[in-house]
């Protein structure tokens, strides 16, 4: 379950219909009822917050947001999209990331899922992180 308070519109969320979960970005939010609207590769659905689930910050949630990899010397791996860089500790570590963009730079940020980057990247960079290439 995902709160409603930490969710944005361009977010991208897990919904659960009847089983299945269905991988969308939220297009619309109803505050009243708490639902969240999910555009998925089959139409627009509205779901619960009960019913969304996050998606887990990997390397290849990473790689889908159109960041390149740079493994550093020391074990480290450095994840670019422009002027924007997150580091994990080592390769597939993502529990103690440090990000920056230009001078702000975040230490181990409470990040660990998709839509929790998306919202730290907006809020540093003003821009929305898509799927689509910069």
């Amino acid at each position: 379950m995902v709160k409603y308070s930490d969710i944005q519109i361009g977010d991208y969320l897990f919904g659960e219909f009847e089983g299945k979960k269905w991988e969308g970005e939220v297009t619309r939010l109803n505050g009243d009822e708490q639902q969240v609207c999910l555009q998925t590769e089959v139409q627009e659905f509205w779901f619960s917050t009960d019913h969304l689930h996050a998606i887990a910050l990997n390397e290849e949630a990473l790689l889908n947001l159109q960041f390149t990899k740079q493994p550093n010397d020391d074990g480290s791996v450095k994840y670019s999209k422009g002027p924007f860089r997150i580091v994990s500790p080592k390769a597939g570590d993502f529990s103690s990331i440090e990000m920056w963009y230009r001078e702000d730079k975040r230490h181990h940020p409470k990040v660990h899922f998709v839509h929790q980057l998306q919202n730290q990247y907006h809020d540093m960079t003003k821009v929305y992180l898509t799927k689509d290439p910069m």
